[in-house]
């Protein structure tokens, strides 16, 4: 007869723990050739993101108005990604530059939506405001004499859910959980904007796509990070508030489910996921007070990724900018570092 426990384990996550502790990653780099590696972990994580339309649709870009900023012009346009699936944007070209344009892609995290990104309110999308923790990335990156297209990321913004009724808090939530039962993920569908985005700015001519660019804040980090990791077109990289250890992040306490692929940690963590986009600049962005991505586990995670940076030389393509606050952007220590990599371009 087993020995009387008086002590039980009902949590699913001691579970869930237990599982992570004993599961080796198998596609993590350990070392050997880099680009050997990028392939067999590329195509396991393209097939973990989900599905993808098999045909790309019109992109049918409509303006809906243009404005004159002191640092530029801003155009609302709207394209659409697949059917069914508009892109709302805001195209930002500075007027102390001439094209061919640096353009980044510009996305915002959990939050009322891009409109943040030229310091707008929602709803009338003139009255000014003030944004908090430099997420008005359009008009930062102006200043800095870059072009942007800050796009709306799927259930945020003016893409939150409005056609069907929901019950959860969560903006991501109900999107995230039907693209799961479809054989899709909320991250890969996310994605999949961003490349047609990029589709956009080729279609443009004015983009210097050799220098193309993407960043964002928290869940705007996330998809900046996978973004870079599965579409070739993008040059440089700037994710913010996001990379970590899955173990100590997402896995560790609550975040929306838009966050989670299935059966990622079986084969690589976030050092990998951002591996893949060697030998390429990539600034990565932290708080060192940062609640939710912790980071003790983003700097450990960083001497994994200079790693996998050092072995395809280029180590100082690799940075980290750690903030001395939470759960932000730091423009003044990152916008430094973007602009000495983009020359280097």
């Amino acid at each position: 007869m087993a020995q009387k426990r008086t002590k039980f384990e009902f949590s699913p996550s001691l579970c869930h723990r237990h599982i992570m502790d004993n599961t080796p990653q198998q596609l993590s780099y350990t070392g050997g050739d880099v680009k050997t590696w990028q392939r067999k972990l590329r195509r396991k994580l393209k097939q973990l993101l989900g599905d993808t339309p098999s045909e790309k649709t019109p992109l049918n870009v409509q303006s809906i108005w243009t404005k004159q900023h002191p640092l530029g012009s801003i155009e609302k346009i709207v394209f659409t990604a697949q059917p069914h699936a508009d892109v709302p944007a805001y195209l930002c070209l500075p007027k102390n530059a001439t094209p061919p344009y640096n353009f980044i892609i510009c996305v915002q995290g959990h939050s009322t939506g891009m409109h943040n990104s030229i310091a707008v309110d929602f709803k009338t999308e003139s009255k000014k405001i003030t944004v908090e923790g430099d997420r008005d990335f359009g008009l930062i990156a102006m200043a800095q004499g870059c072009a942007a297209l800050c796009i709306e990321q799927r259930s945020f913004g003016l893409r939150q859910e409005n056609h069907q009724k929901s019950s959860s808090p969560e903006y991501c939530h109900d999107a995230a959980m039907q693209a799961l039962f479809l054989g899709q993920t909320l991250i890969g569908q996310r994605i999949y904007d961003v490349d047609r985005a990029i589709d956009y700015l080729t279609q443009r001519g004015d983009a210097n796509l050799k220098r193309l660019a993407i960043m964002g804040n928290s869940g705007g980090g996330t998809i900046s990070t996978f973004a870079a990791a599965v579409l070739p077109r993008i040059q440089i990289a700037m994710p913010s508030c996001y990379f970590c250890s899955f173990k100590d992040s997402i896995m560790a306490m609550f975040h929306c489910s838009c966050n989670y692929v299935p059966a990622l940690y079986k084969y690589a963590e976030m050092s990998d996921i951002l591996g893949l986009f060697a030998p390429k600049p990539v600034i990565i962005v932290a708080g060192k007070n940062d609640p939710i991505f912790p980071i003790k586990a983003t700097q450990q995670q960083f001497q994994k990724l200079k790693t996998i940076y050092r072995a395809a030389n280029a180590e100082n393509n690799c940075q980290l900018v750690v903030g001395p606050g939470e759960h932000r952007f730091y423009a003044n220590l990152a916008w430094p570092k973007f602009n000495q990599a983009l020359q280097k371009l």
